[in-house]
């Protein structure tokens, strides 16, 4: 099942998101640094206004108060008090011992224990701001002092007189500051989202460019560069990756031109043995027949001269093979044959007949479009290839692999009980020139053939591949294409089930 992209991958919403979180954090700050600020000055201006008018409209009845009033007397100040400033509608209370005055309603609820105290103690103005009722309120207690010729200081005369204000204006004023604080982080979030894909189509335009270079070069485009502009740590990116194309295509090109060179020189020299060869051959095979008329020294000197002919021989033929492939130059001589007798004929020419267990399909069974030359030589690779380096039973197996409704694989596996192949080795096995072992470098095998078999298969559209078995033994499999017309049987039969 594939991945799910995550929803911040891109480097395009990552700057969003950092640049949104930027502009919501500075705003925030700065709202709630402005707002307290404002917050402070318009109350402490309002408390400080009304304090102060307080004060002096109890000063102003303060001297015609007697020390101890009367219940008349005492409502007479505070309805004074209250017409002071009639707009701010103040509710004014006023107490002395038991007697109790109020101007409009008896607030004396609102009054906390902490306020009474400290007016009790204190010569001057008490304040406290309480919400009650769902808005918030501004209370202020004032005890009424006097002076005396024989004290220092003013005399409490008992009478203490309460204000209690409503804040409504003030905290309207509080609610719109607020308000214009989100109203400002609002468009702060929006300038910045702006600003944002701004940036990140600047930082991006370079980065789209050094992904699309990148994929070219992955193709093979190596002649592929980037246009450098600015000086900044992008540009200097996009001049880092012209510089390290122009080392790779220098390289490659290096290499390509060697890896042509040493292609042509294996083709020349296989061509210019090829001639030779042909006439040593000849030569062996004269002194083959002669090499009973010798004596033992001389014979045996024959058979190795005889011998290092025919692997000479079928060096250069693989080289020769080689460099067809390399060139290009190899064409395809289709023909519908029946896999299962192609196969026998192979075992049978070589005399392997014998040395392998198949179980292979019926004759006419399994049929498909090959060259038969090149099948040949797959075949004789692969199982030449087990009874040198294997042990027995080797086993050569045919099936059919359904993978479409129109469409399956002929399935062609060589298999033996010998040691396996190194895990080290597996990787190259079919690389030319590859030994699994260091006591194979002197064999007679050129380090060729299994590299021209997967050349083959290649060509026909196959795939072949290598794996120890779970009990021992190397097992070689090829897959050939296998079109439903090319066949009339299905996997069952063709595995002779």
């Amino acid at each position: 099942m594939a991945k799910a992209p995550l929803p911040l991958r891109g480097l395009r919403a990552r700057l969003v998101v950092a640049f949104a979180l930027v502009a919501v954090v500075s705003s925030l700050s700065t709202g709630a640094l402005a707002f307290r600020e404002a917050r402070t000055g318009v109350l402490q201006q309002s408390q400080d206004s009304v304090i102060q008018q307080f004060r002096n409209s109890v000063n102003d009845v303060a001297g015609s108060l007697p020390v101890v009033p009367s219940q008349s007397e005492l409502q007479a100040v505070v309805r004074h008090v209250a017409d002071t400033d009639p707009a701010q509608r103040w509710r004014v209370l006023a107490t002395h011992g038991s007697l109790r005055a109020w101007s409009t309603s008896p607030d004396f609820e609102r009054l906390s224990p902490e306020l009474l105290r400290s007016v009790g103690t204190t010569r001057a103005a008490v304040f406290q701001r309480v919400n009650a009722d769902g808005q918030p309120w501004l209370v202020v207690g004032m005890p009424v002092t006097y002076s005396t010729l024989q004290a220092k200081e003013l005399e409490l005369s008992g009478t203490v007189l309460y204000l209690v204000v409503p804040q409504n204006t003030e905290e309207a004023y509080v609610q719109a500051m607020v308000s214009g604080i989100e109203r400002a982080t609002l468009v702060a979030l929006a300038l910045a989202v702006v600003l944002a894909l701004l940036a990140a189509s600047g930082v991006l335009r370079p980065v789209r460019a050094l992904r699309r270079a990148t994929r070219r070069m992955a193709e093979g485009h190596l002649d592929v560069r980037l246009t450098v502009n600015g000086s900044d740590e992008l540009a200097d990116l996009s001049q880092s990756f012209n510089d390290t194309a122009a080392a790779l295509e220098k390289s490659v090109a290096e290499l390509r031109r060697l890896e042509a060179q040493a292609r042509r020189f294996a083709a020349d020299v296989s061509h210019e043995l090829r001639t030779p060869l042909t006439a040593m051959a000849a030569l062996t095979d004269v002194l083959d027949e002669n090499a009973l008329h010798h004596d033992r020294e001389t014979g045996d000197a024959l058979r190795l001269i005889s011998e290092g002919t025919i692997r000479l021989s079928a060096l250069v033929e693989d080289l020769m093979e080689i460099s067809r492939f390399d060139a290009g130059a190899i064409e395809l001589n289709l023909d519908e044959v029946d896999l299962a007798e192609s196969v026998r004929r192979t075992l049978t020419s070589r005399g392997w007949q014998d040395q392998v267990k198949t179980d292979l399909p019926d004759p006419g069974v399994l049929r498909t479009r090959v060259d038969p030359r090149r099948l040949d030589v797959v075949m004789a690779n692969l199982v030449g290839n087990a009874l040198r380096h294997g042990a027995p039973p080797v086993r050569l197996t045919m099936s059919v692999r359904e993978e479409r409704t129109d469409m399956a694989w002929a399935v062609i596996e060589v298999s033996d009980s010998g040691p396996g192949i190194a895990e080290e080795a597996m990787p190259h096995i079919f690389e030319r020139f590859y030994k699994a072992s260091t006591s194979r470098t002197r064999s007679e095998s050129s380090g060729l053939g299994l590299a021209i078999t997967a050349e083959n298969v290649h060509l026909h559209g196959g795939r072949i591949g290598a794996a120890n078995l779970p009990w021992g033994g190397a097992a070689f499999t090829v897959e050939l294409p296998l079109h439903r017309e090319s066949s009339t049987a299905d996997a069952d039969t063709a595995g002779g089930r």
